[in-house]
């Protein structure tokens, strides 16, 4: 789950990471008083999930409350389009009014978690306000890393150590010194996959400020976190997306023309790459889990039917818990009640196949068979070509 840039920061400022004045609007008349209270000089920034806002003119300085007021009303009701939104864009719908700082420093600071050391690590970079990734293929030795036990948080030797490789002294060390053990803080406790400030600033007086900030958290750990929950925007994501998470369907809308319907994240990564080396390209990916339902399966039918990009159905299942003639009769049924236009290919296998197959059999829809996942693939990618 992620979250909004201000969202982030309310979070982040609990901890005590420090964080410019601001206030969220959604109407653009609202922002001449904001900025009075603020001295005057804001930034007007789009509040959307997505990187790239500045390039992509979601963020504007505005120098007066009456310019404050035009630039909201500029960026408020755009479609912003960047690297991480894709063609379509994301509309915006609020923006953060917040101070103008003077900029003395961009840093970059951010936690991740390092799955091959299983623990979260801190990194840090004198290239504040870049892509990591950019920074990481043109200068990976200006990336400082720190990985801490998240029971222990981040030790104050270690906080140092990043300190000293960012050249940071004086009033500007100690203030990052705390800002950096509050990140780690509240990376922990708030069970994140993400938090991420870029830039971090220091200002011509030696502050250091979360000028940006990101921030995901795991969504296995959200029961916990209910004030997070509160937080989601259901605007941001996609229909699909947040219809499946409705029926606890692990689902990912993509770029291609063949539904994938799939037991098992494993089998299901395999299944679009089948589908790919046989020359087409996956729509989705859609786990149905092991213990699925004949209601959920429908479900996860009718979502993955309901794409317009979907031009044929690959269903490869592998009973284990899950049994086939469950499957079959929960699309079997789904078909019907959908009135389904497209071809679709079924590949089953393992606990009750034969009565799976037999159900398929006996539907009167017209349904294309395959013993392997090859040929489930090669049939699905001609239906699709076809189409």
């Amino acid at each position: 789950m992620k979250v909004h840039e201000y969202q982030a920061k309310q979070i982040l400022a609990r901890y005590g990471v420090a964080v410019p004045r601001g206030e969220v609007i959604d109407n653009a008349a609202a922002a001449a008083a904001i900025a009075e209270r603020l001295g005057g000089r804001v930034v007007i920034k789009a509040q959307v999930h997505a990187g790239g806002r500045g390039k992509a003119g979601g963020v504007k300085l505005a120098s007066s409350p009456t310019e404050a007021v035009a630039v909201a009303s500029r960026i408020l009701g755009m479609r912003l389009v960047s690297k991480q939104t894709g063609s379509e864009g994301r509309l915006v719908q609020k923006v953060l009014v917040e101070e103008a700082v003077a900029i003395a420093r961009e840093l970059y600071l951010g936690v991740v978690l390092d799955r091959a050391a299983g623990l979260p690590v801190m990194m840090a970079s004198r290239f504040g306000g870049m892509e990591i990734e950019e920074v990481a293929a043109e200068h990976p030795e200006a990336i400082l890393k720190e990985w801490f036990d998240p029971s222990q948080g981040l030790r104050p030797y270690q906080a140092r150590k990043l300190a000293f490789g960012l050249g940071l002294a004086g009033e500007t060390l100690k203030q990052f010194l705390r800002l950096v053990e509050a990140l780690a803080r509240a990376y922990a406790d708030t069970d994140a996959s993400l938090a991420e400030i870029n830039p971090l600033l220091v200002t011509g007086e030696g502050a250091v400020l979360a000028l940006d900030a990101k921030m995901t958290f795991d969504d296995n750990a959200l029961f916990r976190h209910s004030d997070i929950v509160a937080m989601r925007d259901l605007a941001e994501e996609d229909p699909y997306e947040v219809e499946a998470s409705r029926h606890d369907l692990n689902y990912i809308k993509l770029d291609g023309s063949i539904g994938c319907m799939v037991n098992g994240a494993g089998l299901a990564m395999a299944t679009m790459d089948i589908i790919k080396h046989h020359g087409g390209a996956p729509a989705n990916f859609l786990d149905v889990g092991g213990g699925a339902s004949q209601p959920r399966v429908e479900s996860a039918f009718r979502i993955l039917l309901s794409d317009p990009a979907v031009k044929a159905v690959m269903i490869n299942i592998f009973g284990g818990i899950v049994r086939c003639d469950m499957i079959a009769a929960g699309v079997v049924t789904a078909a019907r009640k959908l009135q389904v236009k497209v071809p679709i290919v079924v590949r089953l296998q393992g606990t009750n196949v034969e009565e799976g197959k037999r159900i398929l059999a006996e539907s009167g829809l017209t349904l294309l068979p395959a013993d392997t996942m090859a040929e489930a693939a090669q049939k699905a990618v001609a239906a699709a070509q076809a189409a």
